[in-house]
């Protein structure tokens, strides 16, 4: 009698893939920030130096405070076209480096506006190195996903929103979704409704975050106030069974961030991440890395917990690859392209 032959492990970061989950400053890497720090003559949390990647305390309001104030160090030091373009570029490189064909990279313009002439111009230096920088060979091709805050008024979400209408599209270098981010116990969501009609108008994705710092109540009132096509984390969905059977009825795509979850406390372990559990309940679930530079974890890093925390196999990870390309803006041919690399990916011994 032979021994068993364990099933091949084939490398996650030749899985072709789709990153939809990346936030503009938080895509970074931490020797740009340091370089960029380093020009202007600021000084850095020792959390973006010497201790990096930083460590968040789950008691300290489960690690959002010192995630923003990181955020917040690392924003500080981009104050300018070049840095701008080079944060886009850098991104693009770094994630066709490892597999994803089609990144949407989420940036609020307002945040950069001051150094480059307001909010347009922020939008459409972004905009015109995405379209650049996915003629690379070996980049990913850039779609941009604008993306309002919660922490202010609604009414500049309308702004934003109008102005991400203007400017959408199909393909890379266009804007292709219309978010909302930050702090989520923050704002009333029922308000920022009317800028996701605008949006939707316009046919843009309508991506906001809900379901990681509040649970699945949060969820119900996202999906009840923007119809959703995705949700950015979206993972507490599944501490009510209602909630999570409409996500999946509505075929609402879930942006899963494990890493970052864990990072911030929401998570005790990579292991309790109900990833397998939404998964099982059918709900369409799409990896993201989130703030790489804050939580020192990359997309590849997620695919390999999914298969060292949740026993899946790599059929189940071309599973959640194919997820990521049907949820995302990409243009038909690259889907086409990386669902033929996915199946030739299984097709390989690991």
């Amino acid at each position: 009698m032979t021994d068993a032959v364990p099933p091949p492990t084939r490398s996650v970061t030749d899985l072709p893939k789709a990153h939809l989950h990346l936030h503009f400053t938080g895509s970074m890497r931490v020797a740009t920030v340091r370089d960029l720090a380093e020009r202007q003559g600021i000084r850095l949390p020792s959390s973006l130096t010497t201790g990096w990647p930083p460590r968040f305390d789950a008691a300290d309001a489960r690690g959002w405070f010192r995630f923003q104030r990181l955020y917040d160090a690392a924003r500080a030091t981009v104050r300018g076209e070049d840095a701008m373009r080079r944060i886009v570029r850098e991104a693009a490189v770094d994630d066709g480096a490892e597999g994803s064909r089609w990144l949407e990279l989420q940036v609020d313009p307002t945040s950069y506006a001051p150094f480059v002439g307001g909010i347009t111009p922020a939008l459409e230096i972004v905009l015109d190195e995405a379209r650049s920088v996915s003629a690379v060979p070996g980049a990913a091709s850039v779609g941009v996903v604008v993306a309002a805050s919660r922490m202010r008024h609604p009414l500049e979400a309308r702004t934003l929103a109008r102005l991400a209408a203007s400017y959408a599209g199909s393909g890379a270098g266009s804007v292709v979704g219309f978010g909302l981010s930050n702090d989520e116990r923050r704002g009333d969501t029922a308000e920022f409704g009317a800028a996701f009609r605008i949006a939707r108008r316009a046919g843009l994705a309508l991506v906001p975050h809900a379901g990681e710092l509040l649970g699945a109540e949060a969820v119900a009132a996202t999906l009840e106030a923007m119809a959703p096509d995705r949700l950015g984390h979206g993972v507490r969905s599944v501490e009510d069974p209602a909630v999570l059977d409409r996500v999946v009825a509505a075929g609402v795509a879930l942006e899963v961030c494990p890493l970052s979850n864990v990072a911030l406390g929401v998570f005790d372990e990579a292991g309790d991440v109900p990833l397998r559990r939404l998964v099982s309940a059918g709900a369409r679930v799409a990896l993201g890395a989130d703030d790489p530079l804050i939580f020192g974890s990359r997309l590849t890093d997620q695919y390999a917990s999914a298969r060292a925390d949740h026993d899946f196999s790599d059929a189940e990870l071309a599973d959640l690859a194919r997820a990521s390309l049907a949820a995302s803006r990409a243009p038909s041919d690259i889907r086409t392209a990386a669902e033929r690399d996915i199946a030739a990916w299984l097709d390989t011994t690991g």
